[in-house]
């Protein structure tokens, strides 16, 4: 899947069929379900893909706090860009890992 192609999927009722956790969650961020998001990232925290998600939302959330605590459980720094840019960098790593999968 690209990013065009999954970006396209955002304005579907449901999310694509066989979405990873992460994508799925990120694609249920992009439609206002921040709760449905978060509970993907809490599924298995100590997880690094999920904990930098959870920080990614907490983020989103206002809550820089527990957001950095997320940060720093991934030895991330807090992203510096806007909440969009970091958005786009999620989905795309996470695509980039897909492929790399198959």
């Amino acid at each position: 899947m690209t990013f065009d192609q999954f970006n396209s999927s955002l304005s579907q009722p449901q999310p694509p069929a066989n979405l990873p956790p992460v994508l799925l969650a990120l694609w249920h961020d992009a439609n206002n379900n921040w709760g449905a998001a978060h509970d993907v990232a809490q599924s298995r925290e100590g997880t690094p893909d999920y904990d930098r998600l959870h920080a990614y939302l907490h983020r989103k959330e206002g809550d820089t706090f527990n957001a950095g605590y997320w940060y720093r459980r991934t030895d991330t720094p807090v992203f510096a860009g806007s909440l969009a840019d970091e958005w786009q960098t999620l989905v795309r790593q996470q695509l980039s890992q897909m492929e790399e999968s198959r």
